[in-house]
C-alpha cells in the first residue's frame, strides 16, 4: 500500500510540473519602446512580413508610413505605431532588437520572461 501512495503522489507531482511548464511556455515576452508595448512574436512577424511584402514604388513615394503598415496581416499591437510620425524609426528599432536578448530578458525593453 505504501508504494501505491508514493506512486500516486509522484504522478500528481509530475502532472503539476507538466502544467507549470506548459503555462510558462504560453507567457508572452513584451517589448516596451517609445511608449508602445508590443509582443516579441509580433516583432518576429513584422520581420517576416517585411521580407515578403513589396508595395508599389508610387505608394512609397506618396505615403510617409512604412510600407508594412499597409499589410493586412500586420499584428494588431503594431498598428498604433503606424499612426506615429516616427513609425519608420520605431519599427526599425524594434526589428533590430535581438530576439535572443528579449527571450532571455537581457534587454531592458523586454518584459514577461
Amino acid at each position: 500500500m505504501g508504494s501505491r501512495t508514493l506512486l500516486g503522489h509522484l504522478s500528481v507531482l509530475a502532472v503539476v510540473l507538466l502544467l507549470l511548464l506548459l503555462l510558462q511556455g504560453t507567457q508572452s515576452v513584451d517589448i516596451k519602446y517609445q511608449g508602445y508595448q508590443v509582443q516579441l512574436e509580433s516583432v518576429k512577424k513584422l520581420k517576416a512580413l517585411e521580407e515578403q511584402w513589396v508595395s508599389s514604388p508610387r505608394l512609397q513615394a506618396q505615403d510617409p508610413q512604412p510600407a508594412v503598415c499597409h499589410h493586412p496581416a500586420l499584428p494588431l499591437d503594431l498598428q498604433p505605431i503606424c499612426t506615429s510620425q516616427e513609425a519608420a524609426s520605431i519599427l526599425q528599432a524594434l526589428r533590430t532588437m535581438d530576439n535572443d536578448e528579449c527571450e532571455l530578458c537581457v534587454n531592458i525593453a523586454c518584459t514577461g520572461c
